[in-house]
């Protein structure tokens, strides 16, 4: 695995020794940035929910993101993102790494607001609790103005309304597909 554009391009990332962990792969990196990189500025807030390598959070970083937050359930995708942001000797103050489910850390995070959210869980996880975290009318996780992309399987198909959130794209690209929101 390797960053694609900016900054860091080029630089190889650390893998997963095993199979549990199903990293984006690059191509649909590269599609599912070639959207975001003009939305993100040096001002933008990434979170990279069930962030397995960190690679999606580490491309955001990458081509200008101010603060990227980084979140799994799994202590050793943790340990795998923090070996990966000191292998790029990326400053800690552009990260956090958070060892959390999910439904967790959403539901603590309630006082932090996010431009750009990626939420790429193993596939069997029901996607809806998060989906209607981020679509509730008096939530401020997403800014007005941001996005909540899932990446999901092609096969699966998810709401193109939520709450407040309205689904206004969907890629598919082989067996994967990327869902993404913004507020209505």
């Amino acid at each position: 695995m390797r960053i694609i554009s900016g900054e860091y391009r080029g630089r190889v990332l650390k893998s997963p020794p095993s199979l549990k962990t199903r990293p984006t792969s690059d191509r649909l990196r590269e599609t599912l940035f070639n959207i975001l990189s003009p939305k993100i500025s040096d001002e933008t807030r990434f979170l990279d929910l069930c962030a397995g390598t960190g690679a999606i959070g580490i491309e955001a970083l990458s081509r200008g993101a101010k603060f990227v937050t980084f979140v799994d359930k799994s202590r050793k995708s943790c340990a795998l993102v923090e070996t990966n942001l000191d292998l790029l000797e990326i400053p800690e103050n552009q990260t956090e790494v958070i060892c959390s489910a999910a439904e967790d850390f959403v539901r603590r995070a309630q006082e932090q607001t996010f431009n750009i959210v990626f939420f790429d869980p193993p596939y069997k996880n029901d996607y809806q609790k998060i989906l209607q975290s981020f679509g509730e009318k008096d939530s401020a996780l997403l800014s007005n103005e941001g996005f909540f992309i899932a990446e999901h399987h092609a096969k699966m198909n998810l709401p193109d309304v939520v709450g407040d959130l309205r689904r206004w794209r969907i890629i598919k690209q082989g067996d994967n597909s990327l869902s993404f929101y913004e507020k209505e």
